[in-house]
């Protein structure tokens, strides 16, 4: 008999959706997208569709009650996280989800309004608009239309432009869901491609280069379900909207030159990851929660305690790190790309991230998870556009202003410090405790403390009451030490217990 203390709660997301018989879109998408995030992923059909990569042919609407009859089976067995809605092409379907929504309420609604094919067949009638705006929309946590989409509902008003997007996402946003994504993948003239995320308060673009490809069927279905899938792993609405678009950014290059089918939109892959070599990536998405116990190597460090970088990064890893730096600024290039080769195997066989410290050809030359990069380094948006979409990329911030700016370049965390004064920056300038506070209480992005941190402080730094710390770097309070893997294992003792007390 399993015990309760055995039981390891799985992400659950149930899809709301139509079947796609191409299998490049609807159901089959959300449902390989999810299991490519690690979801669990249930699935409620609305309608049968019978198309390929030339259109859609025909579509064949399930009966409500049908539909009524496999959402009552799955909302009262599972534990649904997050339900996801993709085509719901009658009115009559829309009362049963919201009647069944309201019977077995969840975390999470994402709302895909899915009314048009890119190939211009329509998949849902005009009647629902209604509906939609007074019922549905107004219970979304977020909806996700395209520029077409965002037009019906919006009554035929023009989208052309960027400043359109934005205006549409406003609008949107006043029929009451509480974020809005306009997609515009569909925008003419822009040689981007340009999503305007909206929170009621701000606008934020999310821009990436447009990929030259054929292969774009279920880019929408896709978006929409990884970011139910990221918002069922705990992932906050920001974060699960960039992840989504990265996750669409690297499936659509990946896939840019397959062939399948004879059409003129052809399908993606969505489990592109699974053909990489797993020893060479990770084929994972930054986890937020990783930044718990960061260590950050020193070659000077290691040089006077005799170890080698690659002992020292093995330590730290047994002795609880969660995610390593290497940050060697003496080291030959040579020397270097060889030691970061060795330290990503160690890295890869125990399931942790690490990050190369400002050194972007080390980093891709061996292949790590990504790179570290301060105010003086290169841009984070042209460190983004070297790296890839599914890199994780941190960038050093002491001021408010420039957490800020790291959001809008595309970093995934940063790191606020020094807190503390601290041996290996002599001339960094400090910030302490009310700083570093300031920068999480500004920031939307993830945060870690660096400088000066130890044993004896760390606990003074985790309980600032700022949900988006998630821990601690350090240098000297591991590799400045006789016994890396002792002292990492009673830093990590240290955190878990400040965390338990929060």
């Amino acid at each position: 008999m399993t015990t309760t203390e055995s039981v390891r709660k799985i992400p659950q997301v149930l899809t709301v959706a139509g079947s796609d018989s191409g299998a490049g879109a609807g159901i089959q998408a959300d449902l390989k997208v999810c299991a490519a995030r690690g979801v669990y992923c249930a699935s409620v059909i609305t309608a049968v569709t019978a198309q390929n990569t030339r259109g859609v042919q025909s579509v064949h609407l399930l009966p409500p009650e049908f539909v009524s009859e496999q959402l009552k089976s799955v909302l009262s067995d599972f534990e649904f996280d997050v339900v996801k809605t993709g085509m719901l092409p009658s009115t009559e379907i829309v009362e049963v989800l919201l009647q069944n929504l309201s019977d077995f309420p969840v975390r999470a609604l994402v709302v895909d309004p899915v009314m048009v094919s890119t190939s211009g067949h329509v998949l849902a009638g005009s009647s629902i608009l209604s509906i939609f705006r007074e019922r549905l929309l107004p219970i979304a946590d977020i909806i996700t239309p395209n520029v077409k989409e965002a037009s019906a509902l919006l009554g035929g008003v023009r989208i052309e432009t960027v400043s359109d997007m934005r205006s549409a996402a406003k609008s949107l946003h006043e029929m009451g869901p509480r974020f809005v994504l306009v997609k515009g993948g569909d925008l003419p003239d822009s040689s981007d491609s340009v999503d305007v995320y909206f929170d009621g308060k701000e606008f934020h673009e999310l821009r990436s280069p447009r990929v030259a490809t054929r292969n774009t069927h279920g880019t929408g279905c896709t978006l929409a379900s990884c970011i139910a899938a990221e918002l069922a792993k705990g992932s906050s609405m920001l974060s699960a909207v960039k992840v989504a678009k990265r996750f669409v950014d690297n499936a659509l290059d990946y896939s840019k030159d397959i062939a399948i089918g004879s059409g003129m939109q052809g399908p993606f892959d969505h489990f592109f990851g699974l053909k990489k070599d797993p020893q060479s990536s990770r084929c994972s998405i930054f986890n937020p929660d990783d930044l718990f116990l960061y260590a950050v190597t020193d070659s000077r460090m290691n040089r006077r305690w005799n170890r080698s970088i690659v002992d020292a990064v093995k330590a730290a890893i047994e002795g609880g790190a969660t995610i390593i730096q290497l940050r060697e600024k003496e080291a030959e290039t040579r020397e270097f790309l060889e030691e970061a080769k060795a330290c990503v195997d160690i890295c890869r066989s125990h399931g942790v991230s690490l990050l190369i410290n400002d050194r972007i050809d080390i980093a891709l030359a061996c292949n790590a998870d990504g790179v570290h990069v301060g105010q003086s380094d290169m841009p984070v948006d042209l460190v983004r556009c070297l790296l890839g979409p599914d890199k994780i990329i941190g960038v050093s911030c002491k001021t408010p202003e420039q957490a800020h700016q790291a959001w809008k370049d595309g970093a995934d965390y940063i790191g606020s410090g020094g807190v503390f004064p601290t041996n290996t920056k002599a001339n960094n300038r400090t910030i302490g405790l009310d700083g570093l506070k300031e920068v999480c209480e500004a920031s939307k992005l993830p945060v870690v403390a660096i400088g000066g941190i130890g044993i004896s402080n760390a606990e003074s730094v985790m309980q600032i009451d700022a949900p988006n710390l998630k821990g601690v770097a350090v240098v000297s309070a591991l590799f400045d030490q006789d016994c890396v893997l002792t002292q990492a294992k009673k830093l990590h003792k240290t955190l878990k217990e400040s965390k338990r007390e929060i």
